[in-house]
C-alpha cells in the first residue's frame, strides 16, 4: 500500500477510540490537529527539536511531528486535552510558568511523564527532562519550581 493512500485507524486518544481516515505517512501531530480537531499539541519546529506537539504514548512523552499515526494504534495516546486539572496543571499556573502559552501544552505534557514516573526526581533528572522542551519566552526557573512543586507534594501525599 502507497503512503498516499488512504486507509481507517482507530486512535485511543485521552481514553476514547476514534476513528479516522488518513494517509499512512500522516504523522500523529497532523492527524490530532487535522482529522480529530485536538490542536492542543503545537506544530513547531516539525523536526523534534522543539518539544511544543509532545503527547503521550503508553505514558512515554512523543514528539508527535516525529511518529506516523498509523504507529500509535494498539497505544494509548494522551493530549493537553485529555489531561483535567491534574496537579502540573495548577502548578504551571500557580508559579506563573508560562508567557505567550504556544510552549505551554508540550511542557505540560512532559513534566506530567516526569512527575508520573519519576517521583524522585533531582534537580539534574527535572533539567534533563526539561531539555527536550524549548521556551523562547520566559526561563526555566518557573517551569521547574511548578515541576518540583508536584513532586515534594506527591512526597507527602505517600
Amino acid at each position: 500500500m502507497e503512503a498516499s493512500t488512504k486507509c481507517e485507524m482507530k486512535l485511543l486518544v485521552n481514553g476514547e477510540t476514534r476513528s479516522v481516515i488518513a494517509r499512512q505517512g500522516d504523522t500523529l501531530l497532523f492527524v490530532l490537529r487535522n482529522e480529530l480537531g485536538l490542536t492542543g499539541a503545537k506544530p513547531g519546529c516539525l523536526n523534534g527539536d522543539c518539544g511544543a506537539c509532545t503527547v503521550l504514548v503508553d505514558g512515554t512523552p512523543i514528539k508527535s511531528c516525529m511518529m506516523l499515526a498509523i504507529e500509535t494504534v494498539g497505544k494509548e495516546i494522551t493530549t493537553i486535552e485529555g489531561l483535567h486539572n491534574t496537579p502540573i496543571q495548577r502548578a504551571f499556573v500557580e508559579h506563573f510558568a508560562f508567557q505567550c502559552g504556544y510552549c505551554t501544552p508540550g511542557f505540560i505534557m512532559n513534566a506530567h511523564a516526569l512527575t508520573e514516573t519519576k517521583p524522585d526526581a533531582d534537580d539534574a533528572t527535572i533539567q534533563e527532562w526539561l531539555e527536550s522542551n524549548i521556551c523562547r519566552c520566559t526561563s526555566y526557573q518557573e517551569i521547574e519550581a511548578a515541576v518540583k512543586e508536584v513532586l515534594k507534594q506527591n512526597r507527602t501525599t505517600e
